[in-house]
């Protein structure tokens, strides 16, 4: 049951353990892979509030999730990384939790399994969401040391083909993670949290929480290694202890940030768990776990880490405001701005991800520490567009089709059209952001201002105005470029708006905004699409001329046919 960690990094995941428990409802579906669970809350899973303890309702997610991994893999599978979980509503006794679980992609030795919790009253009738998550699952070396492959999964469904291809950007993100806090502290891009002392600050030292458990059988799998659901469970009770210790109540659990699990644990190991309150916020606790396994004389082994956050609730479920923590000398400061980094990225992700369309400004500040997140956003943007079923063709001309798709407030176009050049060769001439103006007249000035990395750039794009006798408009525009990283991705150009200080509006132009704009292409066929979903303040003036905007859309990829099919052979050369 030994597992190979430098195999793991190599797949994108974090860390490894195993995880599986003898008993579980398993139910086929139309996914291969699916697993469900369904229990009802009885006392003995439950806090003293008579809610659903946290840790009990984590072994149930890994159960469930290991046993897709496994029937996917058909061999033993370790959990390696469970990404952060939001808790969004707490659970009763009586009440049902139901758990639903899905190979989502698999690499070469490791998979994304999707899991979604939610929760069902028996008496009412009513459904809610309670959280959803990802883990990354590997397989096992068989006994010869050799690596089990797998078998990639083939998404049927659009929802399914969605998440297939969202997996290979969470995992770009997952492998990105820690180094984007060692920037935020190395750059000095926090606001440093203030830790002098306060009259009423309570010392971190006394949050402290040591616990040793010893495993016993029932709480192994069948690979015989420690359950990795047990582990957390485990952890989330000492980090509760610690949390309570700093607000003198019992804390609710709103969300664990990530745990990395770092190696296997067996039969007779001693875990040795810690957690400590790294910082207390205006209304919220993060506590750091970890976990420690070792023999009689051998020496310790970390295994497990997590930061958990806490709220404290008063009687109308609003968060109370919390006591101020005294951190201890160096590593305690260290840990206390560590907390502080995890809390923006945490506010960088809700703020960028989960951002409202009708809100305006709709762009995002760009800066080198949410370009991350900036850039998941952009290319699952538009792969969720694309995915959109009610498309509707709304006019045709030489193999250039005009489709639309009304939402509420919001109009979105596709332009589909073929092209008589080889998807990468597409790719590589359209990803040149700066000769778009060459072939597209509403692009009459693009400029590089920034290349980020290999995949990512920042232009500044003019533009005629889309209302009569107006002046130009402007763009600062995040360009985010994707190769196919497996059978069945396209290749894709996401564009989106940003806001850039060193960038203000230029003179003489109104600042505009693209919502969400980019192509993808299909790598086996010669089929291109171009997407754009428009902005509230130009609906008017498209909906009012929607016979102009196809012929103008007809010109345009007339010409982008003609750039790329001019372009090909001198590509070809330099290539």
């Amino acid at each position: 049951g030994n597992v190979n960690v430098e195999n793991a990094k190599e797949e994108g995941a974090f860390s490894l353990f195993s995880s599986l428990s003898p008993c579980y409802n398993d139910y086929m579906n139309d996914s291969p892979t699916e697993v469900k669970m369904s229990q009802i809350i009885m006392p003995c899973h439950c806090n003293h509030r008579q809610e659903l303890c946290v840790g009990q309702l984590l072994k149930w997610i890994d159960i469930t999730a290991c046993l897709s991994a496994e029937r996917h893999a058909m061999s033993p599978c370790v959990t390696a990384s469970m990404d952060d979980i939001n808790f969004e509503h707490t659970i009763r006794v009586g009440q049902v939790v139901s758990i639903k679980s899905k190979v989502n992609r698999a690499f070469n030795s490791s998979m994304e399994v999707g899991i979604q919790v939610s929760c069902e009253d028996l008496f009412s009738g009513h459904h809610w969401k309670v959280c959803h998550a990802y883990a990354t699952f590997v397989t096992q070396r068989k006994e010869t040391g050799e690596r089990v492959l797998l078998k990639p999964i083939v998404p049927e469904t659009q929802k399914e083909q969605l998440e297939y291809s969202l997996a290979a950007e969470r995992r770009r993100v997952r492998m990105l993670h820690d180094d984007i806090i060692k920037d935020l502290l190395t750059h000095g891009c926090i606001q440093q949290g203030d830790s002098v002392e306060f009259s009423n600050a309570v010392a971190a030292e006394k949050t402290k929480v040591e616990s040793v458990e010893l495993v016993l059988p029932p709480h192994t799998n069948h690979q015989v290694n420690t359950f990795g659901g047990q582990i957390m469970a485990w952890m989330v009770n000492v980090a509760t202890i610690a949390a309570s210790r700093l607000c003198q109540t019992h804390p609710t659990l709103r969300t664990i940030d990530m745990f990395t699990f770092r190696g296997p644990s067996q039969i007779g190991d001693r875990l040795l768990l810690k957690a400590i309150v790294n910082n207390a916020f205006t209304d919220s606790i993060e506590v750091g776990v970890r976990a420690e396994a070792y023999q009689d004389l051998g020496t310790n082994r970390h295994i497990n880490s997590a930061f958990m956050i806490f709220e404290v609730l008063d009687d109308h479920g609003k968060p109370c405001t919390l006591p101020r923590l005294q951190p201890e000398p160096l590593e305690g400061e260290r840990r206390f701005q560590e907390a502080i980094a995890r809390k923006k990225i945490r506010l960088d992700r809700k703020y960028i991800i989960s951002r409202k369309q009708c809100e305006v400004p709709l762009s995002v500040p760009w800066n080198p520490r949410n370009q991350v997140y900036l850039s998941y956003n952009n290319v699952s943007t538009l792969k969720t567009l694309a995915s959109r079923k009610k498309w509707r063709l709304s006019s045709e001309k030489d193999k250039v089709r005009l489709y639309s798709l009304e939402e509420k407030t919001m109009l979105s176009f596709r332009v589909d059209t073929e092209v008589d050049v080889p998807a990468h060769t597409a790719f590589s001439l359209l990803a040149e952001l700066c000769n778009r103006p060459s072939w597209d007249t509403y692009y009459q000035k693009c400029d590089l201002i920034h290349q980020v990395d290999d995949d990512d750039f920042l232009y500044h794009v003019v533009t005629p105005s889309v209302h009569p006798k107006g002046i130009h408009q402007d763009f600062i525009l995040l360009a985010s470029k994707r190769r196919p990283c497996g059978s069945g991705d396209s290749y894709v150009i996401a564009l989106r708006s940003v806001l850039l200080t060193s960038h203000p509006p230029t003179e003489g132009c109104n600042r505009g905004e693209v919502l969400c704009a980019g192509f993808i292409i299909q790598d086996t066929k010669n089929n291109m699409s171009y997407y754009n979903q428009a902005s509230p303040e130009v609906l008017p003036y498209i909906s009012s001329d929607i016979a102009g905007l196809s012929t103008s859309f007809y010109n345009i990829f007339s010409s982008c046919r003609e750039y790329l099919t001019a372009n090909r052979l001198h590509f070809q050369r330099h290539a």
